[in-house]
Order: structure tokens, then sequence, then C-alpha cells
């Protein structure tokens, strides 16, 4: 078990990584299902903000999948404004 964990690690190390060095990537945010940060490339208080925020809009984004489907989900959400895109791929509920 503790070798499968540690492979596993490494394969999300190297994703983050891969996704880092892209052109344009400012930063990456992890959160767990309550919107609390548990890994990030961003400063602290960037952190803290975004998390919040992007756990508001993607609790609401899926509660309003659901109200159209209930046996829908929302599996990935993206944001553009004018000077930036975010992308969140959100978990399963509980996950």
């Amino acid at each position: 078990m503790l070798i499968h964990v540690s492979v596993f690690q490494a394969e999300v190390e190297e994703t983050l990584k891969r996704i880092q060095s892209q052109q344009g990537v400012q930063g990456i945010i992890i959160v767990n299902s309550e919107g609390i940060p548990i890994k990030t490339t961003l400063d602290n208080s960037s952190t803290v903000q975004y998390a919040g925020l992007i756990h508001q809009l993607v609790m609401k984004a899926r509660s309003t999948v659901r109200d159209i489907d209930p046996q829908n989900d929302l599996t990935f959400l993206r944001v553009r404004s004018k000077k930036n895109e975010i992308m969140i791929a959100p978990g399963e509920e509980g996950t």
C-alpha cells in the first residue's frame, strides 16, 4: 500500500509540474471537498482568496447542473475574463 501511495504522489507531482510549465499558467490550487487548499503554487493570500471564491462558484454551478438534471453532475468549469482564465476540474462530491 505504501508503494502505491508514493507512486500516486509522484504522478500527481509530475502532472502539476507539467501544468505549471505551460505558458501563461500563473498558479495551481488543489482544494479538498470543503474548499480548503491542500496544495498550491500561489502565495497564501491569493490561495485563500481564490479557493474560497471558486469553491462557492463550483457549489452553485454543481447545484444548477443538478437542478436541470438530477442524474447529471458538474465535470469541468471554465471561466474566462478579459485578462485571465480559470479552469476548474471538480472531483466527485464527497471526494
